[in-house]
């Protein structure tokens, strides 16, 4: 398909490429990979110029989940992989582009691009993904102290389950279950983040879900918005914790008053 910019897009399914339980979504997310070739050195030169601004309006897009673009041992030619919320975000990115410094000037550049329609699929959390997590959580929470969180309970061995939601090779969403000590073994759920550009299309739910599956008839406890957790059957917790108050709640059975201990890692934030 062509399209404003000037690109020609093959367009193919792309769904669950890398395995694991996938995602039912509104509508599916948009990837884009491919090649850009300048023809001579007047055009690698427009590309140094102008592609540096275009990547970081691109990054900075409500509906952009990843925009990589890297240049080829050979000069004239660069790489790209980009990933969008839906066609929606897709089309409006591309409607920024045509009318941006850099699409006026790029017209006559060779692209070869394809366009792949992906759904996400949840799977555990494997080490080459430790990076990518920790840059969905700063920037799902703005800071750095979930990420530490997560860190500290990877390296104290307190990952009960670690998992993570991926579309196309970009972690999308993550969530994590720590042992809770006390008057009965129980689970911490925290945290649950998902990249700004994704969030309200499903897939915290889904993640929420699957831990909640996981654990059994094992109690989680979670700290969060009451109208939010209540949709999984999470109820106000009247519990002997550092952590009481309204936004204490639990999943299963556990008394009244019970003491509980989340893991050390939390007391360290």
């Amino acid at each position: 398909m062509s399209c404003a910019c000037g690109h020609h897009h093959a367009t193919e399914r792309h769904d669950c490429a890398e395995g694991g339980l996938p995602i039912a979504l509104p509508a599916p997310m948009v990837a884009l990979t491919g090649r850009l070739t300048c023809a001579d050195a007047g055009q690698m030169m427009t590309a140094l110029n102008l592609l540096p601004d275009h990547v970081t309006l691109s990054r900075a897009e409500a509906g952009n989940l990843r925009f990589d673009l890297w240049q080829d041992d050979d000069p004239l030619v660069w790489h790209l992989s980009e990933l969008f919320r839906d066609g929606a975000a897709f089309d409006a990115h591309q409607a920024r582009t045509a009318d941006s410094p850099w699409g006026h000037a790029s017209t006559q550049f060779a692209r070869d691009f394809h366009r792949h329609d992906v759904t996400p699929a949840m799977r555990p959390e494997e080490r080459g993904d430790h990076d990518a997590i920790d840059h969905l959580l700063h920037m799902a929470f703005e800071g750095e102290a979930e990420a530490r969180l997560v860190r500290l309970l990877r390296a104290d061995g307190d990952l009960a389950l670690s998992l993570v939601a991926v579309a196309a090779g970009t972690v999308v969403g993550h969530i994590a279950l720590s042992p809770v000590g006390g008057d009965r073994p129980a689970l911490a759920l925290a945290p649950v983040a998902v990249h700004p550009a994704a969030q309200g299309l499903g897939i915290g739910s889904a993640l929420i879900r699957a831990a909640i599956q996981h654990a059994g008839d094992t109690p989680i406890v979670v700290l969060g918005d009451p109208a939010y957790y209540a949709r999984f059957g999470f109820r106000p917790a009247d519990l002997t914790s550092p952590y009481a108050g309204p936004y204490l709640q639990v999943l299963g059975d556990l008394s009244e008053g019970a003491t509980i201990a989340h893991a050390p890692a939390f007391a360290a934030l």
